[in-house]
């Protein structure tokens, strides 16, 4: 039987507004462009977690943060291993796989309420389970991305506000530097156009995807 090797997995990462989503999706035309296998995914999931954690974040309903974090690491685990829809299906099948968040942005996000420490060891099965071939993070001043949110966005989430992006972004780095000797990350500058973004990005990692 033909054996195809496994797909490559690329997490981009980046507090609200950093235009980390328009990059997924000008990664995704590009390899598209490129005859290359691709599946594009989002954190959180569809999941029934995932619907819950999207109810809290808009603030419809209320609970502490060690149990959004909690409610993460399971929609993360569900992510992974979901028959129809998990990373870890797409990969073997040898398609390359993009996602908008992965487990770095637990580490970011909650740890702003949270021991870091904690958030690393709840999310410890998810990263033996499945690790980023490479995480992408752009890099953009909290204050250029709040005005990009209160700009274009209807609702607004409960971490959208100037000082907790600004924690948020601390907490990123403080997350790479704890994980730098098993974790493969790249920072971009987001400051810049997209699509002088894009072509970074792109030169950066096209000889990372198989086909």
């Amino acid at each position: 039987m033909e054996h195809k090797a496994r797909g490559t997995f690329i997490a981009l990462e980046g507090i609200d507004g950093s235009g980390k989503g328009t990059q997924i999706k000008k990664l995704k035309k590009r390899l598209e462009k490129e005859h290359y296998p691709v599946y594009r995914t989002a954190e959180p999931n569809d999941s029934p977690f995932g619907d819950l954690i999207h109810q809290i974040m808009i603030g419809r309903i209320h609970t502490t943060n060690d149990v959004i974090a909690a409610l993460f690491v399971a929609d993360r685990l569900d992510h992974i291993q979901n028959d129809t829809n998990g990373i870890l299906k797409f990969l073997n099948q040898g398609i390359n796989v993009l996602s908008d968040r992965y487990y770095f942005s637990s580490y970011a996000y909650q740890s702003v309420d949270l021991p870091m420490d904690w958030i690393i060891e709840a999310n410890s099965l998810a990263a033996k389970l499945l690790r980023p071939d490479l995480t992408i993070f752009i890099d953009v001043d909290p204050q250029i991305t709040m005005d990009r949110i209160e700009k274009n966005r209807l609702t607004r989430e409960l971490f959208e506000k100037t000082d907790r992006l600004s924690k948020t972004r601390e907490r990123y780095f403080e997350a790479f530097d704890k994980m730098k000797d098993v974790e493969k990350i790249l920072i971009v500058d987001g400051s810049r156009e997209p699509d002088e973004i894009a072509d970074e990005i792109w030169e950066k990692t096209k000889d990372l995807y198989v086909r």
